[in-house]
């Protein structure tokens, strides 16, 4: 059972935007002050690419190079509702791809999706011409 639920996604048109969330799957999932929270993303026939990701203490922020200055990952830290955002602006059809959220508890390694633990289902997102 996923331990991450995301939710948004869908059909955008190029230049257009998306937003895509990303929440505990129940109130027994807790996120950590030194935890990390990344979007990592799988389009069909390619392997699994990371895309941002958030520390969770001090907000520290990463992006691979294609999505910088269009993706914005923000992350809401409170009671029973912490949630993670990856605002997608000036899409692309090479965009497209199911995108997951994860936890890796060792936010040194943020960019390595191996170190991420826990994972959600996936949201699809499709661009359009």
């Amino acid at each position: 059972q996923a331990r991450l639920v995301e939710s948004g996604g869908g059909l955008g048109q190029t230049g257009g935007s998306l937003t895509v969330a990303c929440t505990p799957s129940g109130p027994s999932f807790v996120i950590y002050a030194n935890d990390v929270m990344g979007w990592f993303r799988q389009a069909p026939g390619k392997e699994r690419e990371f895309v941002a990701a958030v520390t969770w203490r001090n907000n520290k922020k990463y992006y691979s190079e294609s999505v910088k200055g269009r993706f914005t990952i923000r992350r809401v830290a409170a009671e029973n509702a912490d949630a993670v955002y990856l605002q997608m602006n000036d899409l692309k059809p090479e965009d497209t791809g199911v995108y997951y959220c994860a936890r890796n508890s060792d936010s040194h390694t943020w960019y390595d999706g191996s170190k991420y633990a826990d994972w959600g289902q996936g949201t699809q997102v499709t661009v359009y011409s």
